[in-house]
């Protein structure tokens, strides 16, 4: 077994010393435990994802500790709580700001799906115009949840390459597009 048969295997073992491995992977894992939230709270969701920081939860140990009030300084915006029509285009902007690749989590039932205000001023889920990555349940949802919904977040960008990181996110975009055509009446 040579060098050349080390190396097409990456994750191997090599003795006691080192780790073969390949840069996509290496930089997929470091990207994966330093995910910079952007918390955009709106209502109680907000107080359980300050739960998440407390000694108990710690999400310091899943590597998003560092709360990003700016866009442009997080990777992962956290939609935390109900969102309304006027609220929306903010969101949207707030999204189109965030650095490459951007991840999405929607947390608790009324970012998810309108909760429990079916009326005509709550957007009935946040993937009506974002491309959702991972959905937390729950209202409020634990901080458990949140931290499942980080570590779910974590094993997908671990897995996911940028290209078809970018692919899937034009997809969904596209998705998104088509479902909020306006309706023409002849």
């Amino acid at each position: 077994m040579g060098l050349r048969d080390l190396l097409s295997k990456p994750g191997q073992m090599l003795g006691d010393m080192a780790q073969v491995a390949n840069l996509e992977s290496v930089v997929q894992w470091g990207q994966s435990y330093s995910l910079w939230p952007y918390p955009f709270a709106t209502a109680c969701c907000g107080i359980e994802y300050m739960g998440t920081a407390c000694s108990d939860n710690d999400i310091a140990r899943f590597g998003a500790e560092r709360p990003s009030f700016s866009p442009r300084q997080a990777d992962m915006i956290l939609v935390l709580g109900t969102l309304t029509y006027k609220m929306a285009p903010v969101l949207r902007e707030v999204y189109e700001q965030l650095s490459e690749p951007k991840y999405v989590v929607s947390v608790g039932a009324c970012a998810s799906s309108g909760g429990m205000f079916d009326t005509y001023g709550v957007l009935q889920g946040i993937d009506r115009i974002l491309p959702v990555d991972v959905y937390v349940p729950g209202c409020p949802p634990r901080p458990e949840a949140i931290l499942d919904a980080i570590m779910k977040l974590q094993e997908k960008v671990k897995t996911q390459g940028l290209e078809s990181r970018r692919q899937e996110v034009m997809r969904k975009i596209q998705e998104l597009n088509e479902r909020n055509k306006p309706l023409v009446v002849q």
